[in-house]
């Protein structure tokens, strides 16, 4: 089982980034899959989350109208876009796949700066 996520890096405020997990060794459409953060210091944070199939989707009221989660279960990746950064949003940010297992990504650093 793997998650790898990519497109992380730095970025100016006001800028966009799109981040993506992509998922292999498991039924991916089976799992819901969330993205989380976590920054220096802080708690971890739940971020996003969308069911497998059936097109429910929740945002932290942090990200609500900014980011967006999205999954392409043909191509077993799940992605976060994200637009209007704030250097607040600035965190290393995880999938994780949870159903009868739970599967976590590496993280990718998201740095929001000038």
């Amino acid at each position: 089982v793997q998650l790898v996520e990519s497109g992380g890096g730095l970025v100016q405020p006001g800028g966009s980034l799109r981040l993506s997990c992509a998922a292999s060794g498991f039924t991916f459409s089976n799992y819901p899959m969330t993205w989380y953060r976590q920054a220096p210091g802080k708690e971890r944070e739940l971020v996003a989350t969308i069911a497998g199939t059936s097109g429910y989707i929740y945002y932290a009221d942090s990200v609500k109208g900014r980011f967006t989660i999205s999954r392409d279960n043909a191509k077993n990746t799940v992605y976060l876009q994200m637009n209007s950064l704030k250097p607040e949003d600035t965190a290393v940010y995880s999938c994780r796949a949870l159903g009868l297992n739970s599967y976590w990504g590496h993280g990718i650093q998201v740095t929001v700066s000038s």
